[in-house]
């Protein structure tokens, strides 16, 4: 066998790219999805492309965000992880969008079980499996319940004040990994931070409250470089067990769709039950599943 050669593609190669069957449907999946060439890597031993990966970003970023698309031929696990660790970028994250109810399929769980082998190698361990959504006007708009009064907050301190008091307690597995390595300022911060780099108009961000102006939580409809999404939607500790995130997601539909959206993607953690069920009351089908994978030590190539 001989070595596998490693190359990152151009717009000249980007065609290269394509010269992988495509089990977990990542074609399907990011027909919308803007990558940038450059972006792009693809590992090849004699004459076969045996590995292929694509970051992703904003177009104006100078490093990708995370890395969303990895394929690799049964037995080229080890090409697989070269092609990630002597990669330029390092983001902590790997997110790969799979079939919903891919477990079920014995080729889909071995497909992703080598994809997992892979990440392990070049540094990564699981964090969680999210559920993904997508909303067109097909589900059916659902009706504001009218319990909540929304307002715009130009203060980004209020807004981390919030999600401090958010993350305080919390199922979402990316706010507490945060929380365990630098404590809820980070995981507060982190949010924030996201929400800033989303290309979405910062007007956009509310604050929801009772008639009464206690404050309930935050909602966060957004624009990512694939189109509207449920940015964020959060309810602080004391308020809960009202079912106001419901409300909220609501909120943050009406207010995407009252500005021109004709499809909104979201996402939730599969433990986060509760949420679960408001998305699915709220009219927005399961499309796919994520297992995200975050970047836990360094390898050698680093």
């Amino acid at each position: 066998m001989t070595d596998v050669v490693i190359r990152t593609l151009d717009e000249s190669s980007a065609h290269l790219f394509d010269t992988m069957p495509d089990p977990l449907g990542f074609r399907e999946k990011h027909l919308r999805t803007l990558f940038r060439p450059d972006w792009q890597r693809i590992a090849v031993r004699d004459g076969r492309t045996v590995a292929r990966a694509a970051w992703w970003g904003r177009p104006e970023d100078t490093e990708p965000l995370l890395l969303n698309w990895l394929d690799v031929a049964e037995g080229e696990e080890e090409a697989g992880a070269e092609l990630v660790r002597t990669a330029p970028w390092r983001p902590d994250e790997i997110d790969l969008d799979l079939p919903a109810g891919w477990r079920d399929d014995p080729r889909l769980r071995a497909a992703v079980a080598t994809r997992e082998a892979v990440a392990r190698k070049a540094g990564y361990e699981p964090l969680v499996e999210r559920f993904l959504y997508r909303w067109t006007p097909d589900c059916g708009l659902p009706e504001r319940p009218g319990r909540l009064v929304f307002e715009e907050e130009p203060d980004d301190a209020v807004f981390f004040g919030l999600l401090r008091r958010i993350h305080s307690v919390t199922l979402d597995a990316h706010a507490r990994r945060a929380i365990t390595q630098g404590g809820v300022d980070q995981a507060a911060q982190e949010e924030l931070d996201v929400f800033h780099w989303m290309p979405s108009p910062r007007s956009w961000w509310q604050i929801a409250r009772t008639p009464e102006g206690e404050p309930v939580g935050i909602h966060i409809p957004a624009r990512n470089p694939s189109g509207p999404c449920i940015g964020f939607i959060g309810v602080v500790p004391e308020q809960r067990g009202h079912g106001y995130a419901y409300d909220l997601l609501v909120e943050c539909t009406h207010h995407l769709v009252e500005r021109g959206a004709e499809h909104i993607a979201a996402a939730t953690d599969q433990g986060n039950f509760p949420m679960a069920a408001h998305f699915t009351r709220a009219g927005y089908p399961v499309t796919r599943e994520r297992v995200n994978y975050w970047l836990t030590h360094a390898t050698e190539a680093d």
